[in-house]
């Protein structure tokens, strides 16, 4: 009877715990817990994140970089969008696609870590526990490469070759650049990704930035596809949109 009572009492501790813990992952083979960060995610305002600010550019960058971002704002208080790439049907990449307002879920695996985006339907996969190749190595792309590992329940992503046209904020950047993330689940139920842009070309110090997400139950990805032929950039950078039939 006495061992019966002390194994309920245990899975009563157990069950406890289990209610005010984050769940874990244990992959065969290692040694520390993984959190579990799998599901659906959306942004999410954590009072405790400073605002983002501008880039930190070398000088010689900033005026070309102001003057383009004054001419993003005139063209939005004129009614007449500035024509993004988006306006192009082309993903925002990354850094980009971790700000983005849609959904994105977050796939666990032995190795690997998929994140989805659902606008553009955006994958970008971080492969685990791999040594990153040289920048020259590495076909440039959207996403680039993305390695990581796990240390005390943060995942620790290096990611490089981003193509050139590729931009956050507009900000430019050169071949080399490379972005670190730290990439946590907190005691509050958020998860948030700290990113650090690193490109002593183009930036005076390394552009740090944090995003915050909340878990959506039982929420499922919808199919996002963008139309070509329906929105284009004219002469002047504007965005317009061509209507079938006129």
């Amino acid at each position: 009877m006495y061992e019966n009572i002390t194994r309920w009492v245990f899975a009563a501790v157990l069950s406890s715990l289990a209610l005010t813990q984050p769940m874990v992952l244990l992959w065969a083979g290692q040694s520390t817990n993984i959190p579990d960060i799998s599901g659906s995610w959306e942004r999410a305002r954590d009072p405790s994140i400073p605002p983002q600010g501008q880039p930190p550019l070398k000088p010689q960058y900033v005026k070309e970089w102001q003057a383009k971002m004054q001419a993003i704002r005139e063209a939005a208080a004129r009614g007449e969008p500035y024509a993004e790439r988006v306006v192009m049907c082309l993903p925002e990449g990354m850094p980009g696609m971790m700000a983005g307002p849609f959904p994105m879920e977050i796939l666990q695996s032995k190795g690997q870590v998929t994140i989805i985006q659902e606008a553009y339907t955006q994958v970008r996969r971080i492969l685990l526990d791999r040594e990153q190749k040289p920048v020259d190595e590495v076909e440039p792309g959207f996403y680039g490469r993305s390695v990581g590992r796990w240390e005390k329940g943060v995942l620790v992503v290096d990611t490089v070759g981003i193509r050139e046209d590729v931009l956050y904020q507009h900000a430019p950047h050169s071949k080399d650049m490379r972005i670190r993330e730290r990439i946590s689940l907190g005691a509050d139920g958020l998860l948030r990704d700290e990113i650090t842009i690193e490109d002593p070309a183009f930036l005076e110090k390394p552009w740090t930035f944090t995003f915050a997400y909340r878990r959506m139950a039982d929420y499922q990805l919808l199919e996002y596809i963008c139309e070509d032929n329906r929105q284009y950039s004219d002469d002047k950078g504007l965005q317009k949109i061509r209507i079938p039939g006129l």
